[in-house]
């Protein structure tokens, strides 16, 4: 990504499309999750199981996932959000977490990335 600007933009709109994603769940589903997004900071609080946060990291233009299971480092590549260690895609270990923690089936099969 050519720049911070771009970079934030592109996050941004990766954490959005995850939070409008939630709310389509939640919509079909009684799983009590609740969620917000404030300045790049996506946290998915799932009750007794905790919490799932999803945030941009400026300084390595990557988003970053925590988990109970661990941490996550995603960075844009060919059109997707990519693990750095395993290249898994961004909406693929998500979708995994949520059912795994939340109990809750997200389809972010519409979550991607800008090209490089």
């Amino acid at each position: 990504m050519a720049s911070d600007t771009a970079f934030i933009a592109s996050a941004d709109a990766a954490l959005a499309a995850i939070g409008a994603a939630l709310d389509v769940a939640l919509d079909e589903s009684d799983t009590d999750v609740d969620w917000s997004l404030n300045d790049g900071i996506l946290e998915i609080d799932c009750g007794a199981n905790g919490k799932l946060i999803v945030n941009r990291h400026v300084a390595n233009r990557e988003i970053w996932v925590a988990a109970r299971s661990g941490g996550f480092h995603f960075r844009a590549h060919d059109g997707r959000w990519r693990d750095t260690r395993s290249a898994q895609d961004l909406a693929a270990t998500l979708t995994r977490l949520l059912r795994e923690q939340a109990k809750l089936e997200v389809n972010l099969s519409e979550l991607s990335a800008p090209g490089e």
